[in-house]
């Protein structure tokens, strides 16, 4: 489908609607709020009423200072009294994926930027792998209805796209760059190089401890896992941090949260896909994915999870080594 026949198909739907959901994937990142709330601000122009709901945890503190400044309303799914008849959009994230959490209510659309499939059940789907961000393809609709954005909601998508696209150095097409350029006018964008430049806080400093004095590294890999638990969008930062280092290519990073695994994986080699490697690995025991670039995974049950085999099954799928640790 069109771009243009997306975005209009799916205002004329939700008009005829009371309320709409609008749902980033779970334990939702900057570029899933700044995804949803740019989404929300575009259905206003078409007294279209919705709510940003979420399921997990907002996490981190730069994520709830950009809620906080730009007044987004966003709150857990937990206090809403959805029903079957409500009418829910996805935003960066895809209906089936595990972390988008089925709610109660009928999926009318999904817009993502992952590598993901259509949903057979699901009317309307916007999916753009080549982008970097889900931002810019919201950014996008307000170019194609020749729309105004907003400041409040042009500095939330300028924020996505940086934060997703690591500063536009990352997994970044050209039509990123382009959206970049369209917003950067009209964005806040004191605000956004506050954010940018105060992303971490001096709480966060002895997980970079804890990492500098156990990573382990092999070859051009660098690996470490957190026994005592560190959050998924955090581990995603310690992953830029190593993947900075001269020598290292990819990034393996895991936690244990709560009984279950977190993984976060970087990557700046063409021959390798982060995406197709935790896919790998995990399989039978948990489920990832994401992009060529950067991914992430889950295992459930931390009983499944063993540091040494864990590790070793990465090696192998980078390296081409035999294990017998499966």
């Amino acid at each position: 489908m069109r771009e243009s026949h997306f975005i209009e198909e799916l205002i004329d739907i939700l008009k005829k609607e009371d309320t709409v959901f609008i749902q980033p994937h779970n334990y939702p990142d900057h570029d899933g709020v700044a995804s949803a709330f740019g989404l929300q601000s575009l259905f206003k122009f078409f007294d279209i009423k919705s709510h940003l709901v979420y399921e997990g945890e907002i996490q981190r503190d730069s994520l709830k200072q950009m809620i906080d400044s730009l007044d987004i309303e966003i709150h857990h799914i937990s206090e809403y009294n959805m029903n079957e008849q409500h009418k829910i959009v996805v935003v960066d994230g895809c209906k089936g994926n595990k972390n988008v959490t089925d709610l109660i209510g009928d999926e009318i659309a999904v817009i993502d930027h992952h590598l993901v499939k259509s949903p057979e059940d699901v009317p309307l789907s916007d999916i753009r792998p080549d982008y970097g961000a889900c931002a810019s393809i919201i950014s996008s609709y307000y170019d194609l209805l020749n729309i105004d954005i907003p400041q409040k909601s042009a500095t939330a998508l300028i924020i996505g796209i940086v934060m997703d696209t690591a500063l536009l150095t990352r997994g970044t097409s050209e039509q990123d760059v382009s959206s970049y350029s369209n917003l950067y006018s009209k964005a806040d964008m004191r605000l956004v190089n506050s954010i940018l430049r105060n992303f971490i806080q001096i709480k966060d400093l002895h997980f970079y401890k804890e990492a500098i004095n156990n990573v382990q590294i092999k070859k051009e890999v660098a690996f470490c896992h957190f026994p005592n638990g560190c959050n998924q969008n955090l581990l995603g930062i310690l992953g830029d941090f190593f993947l900075a280092l001269q020598e290292i290519d990819f990034v393996i990073l895991s936690a244990n949260n709560g009984g279950l695994i977190n993984f976060s994986l970087r990557n700046e080699r063409d021959d390798w896909n982060a995406a197709a490697i935790i896919q790998e690995v995990l399989k039978g025991i948990g489920f990832g994915g994401g992009h060529a670039d950067m991914a992430g995974g889950i295992i459930p049950d931390s009983r499944n999870f063993s540091e040494e085999k864990i590790k070793n099954l990465f090696y192998s799928s980078l390296f081409g080594l035999n294990t017998d640790n499966r």
